[in-house]
């Protein structure tokens, strides 16, 4: 005998009311998601790679997704950076492994196109955390506090990680340029 009280897959509310579909949700945010790889990776194949991985995690747990909690673009950018980051620690465990084995390969490491050499050197004179910062507040335009979330930092760190970024490659662009 069936449950009086149950109501029928049909008319069931849906978890998360406004939850935007998630084929719209990887089509509205696919680019700033690889832009956001490639920036941290260096690497657009290996961006590829990730951005796949990220929107194979999402799907996984889009039912967890809950949009009163952060924008779709906020909750993407977060799940890439867990990507990368889970792929740069396989990597320099890989490395390591490789070190012992005495097995040494050089990585090929290049920004995006589109930035000026000058600009590409000051950008790799920046720390991980600094560059990733730029990335999320310049490159990808979030606001402070999306990109304190993405980061797993508070929007004052963000902002202070951010001026520091932007004070040290405004100081190292100067200097190339007076050499």
């Amino acid at each position: 005998m069936s449950d009086v009280n149950a109501l029928p897959a049909a008319v069931q509310p849906p978890r998360h009311v406004g939850s935007p579909a998630f084929a719209d949700v990887v089509a509205d945010h696919l680019d700033a998601v690889y832009g956001y790889l490639v920036y941290l990776t260096r690497d657009g194949v290996l961006a590829e790679d990730l951005a796949g991985e990220t929107f194979e995690k999402a799907l996984r747990i889009w039912d967890r997704f809950d949009p009163r909690r952060g924008s779709p673009r906020t909750w993407l950018l977060g799940i890439a950076r867990t990507t990368a980051l889970d792929w740069f620690r396989a990597e320099s465990r890989r490395r390591r492994r490789e070190e012992s084995a005495a097995v040494h390969e050089v990585a090929e490491t290049s920004f995006p196109e589109g930035l000026s050499p000058a600009l590409e050197t000051a950008l790799a004179s920046l720390s991980a955390g600094e560059r990733e910062v730029v990335a999320l507040r310049v490159l990808l335009d979030l606001d402070g506090e999306s990109a304190a979330r993405v980061l797993g930092i508070s929007a004052t760190a963000c902002s202070t990680r951010l001026s520091r970024a932007l004070a040290k490659l405004e100081e190292k662009v100067r200097n190339d340029a007076l050499v």
